[in-house]
């Protein structure tokens, strides 16, 4: 990136941070326009994105993942169908207590994972390579951002959210279509709209949670 492009990044992602009213520290803020440069890097080679830009990726990655950060309560978090780490390698730079363990399948997209990890000192993420469907673990919450429908995605994961936990699902506006499919034993508690600071489109975070007392393996 070039010394214009480095200061529209950083003001970008400081005044969508402000306008989440969102306070970082200059290590968290450093963490997160490294991870910019880290997903500009690795895009030109692995294609982890269709988003090209830096700017835009500030806008639609970084703070399309912090909108939801008043809504994680942890400790634990699972981020299914991670792809490039999102929204839970935002979260952890974030929120530095919550472990957060990254799913996916893709190779790539889980090398770039680790090597972040790695580049941005982040020892409380976990990232693995395998499919939702053979992992095996119990969270408070389990997130997607773009995954599956609901329907699907409370399906594939019922077994990996922990008694009391909860499901959050990223959304666009026409979610409650898919509301109508979810299983009996799960419902919506709440369904608010996030404003993500330079974005047009609506974004909404499903918040589900389980009508029995105690779920186990079923």
């Amino acid at each position: 990136m070039s010394s214009l492009g480095d200061a529209r990044v950083e003001s970008r992602l400081d005044d969508g941070l402000c306008a989440l009213e969102i306070g970082v520290d200059e290590g968290q803020r450093a963490r997160l326009l490294q991870l910019v440069a880290l997903l500009h890097k690795w895009n030109r080679a692995y294609n982890l994105t269709a988003i090209r830009a830096p700017d835009d990726m500030v806008v639609k990655h970084l703070l399309d993942s912090a909108a939801v950060l008043p809504f994680i309560k942890g400790p634990t978090l699972l981020d299914v169908g991670a792809g490039a780490g999102l929204p839970g390698l935002v979260l952890a730079i974030l929120k530095p207590e919550l472990r957060v363990t990254l799913l996916d399948s893709n190779g790539k997209k889980v090398r770039f994972q680790r090597q972040a990890v790695l580049e941005l000192d982040l020892p409380r993420v976990t990232p693995v390579q395998a499919r939702v469907e053979g992992f095996d673990g119990q969270f408070d919450q389990v997130i997607s951002r773009a995954f599956a429908s609901l329907g699907d995605f409370v399906t594939l994961t019922h077994r990996l959210v922990a008694p009391g936990g909860q499901w959050l699902a990223m959304k666009g506006p026409a979610v409650e279509e898919e509301l109508t499919d979810l299983p009996g034993n799960v419902r919506a508690v709440s369904c608010p709209s996030l404003v993500i600071p330079f974005e047009t489109a609506s974004r909404r975070l499903v918040i589900l949670e389980g009508t029995e007392p105690s779920r186990g393996r079923p």
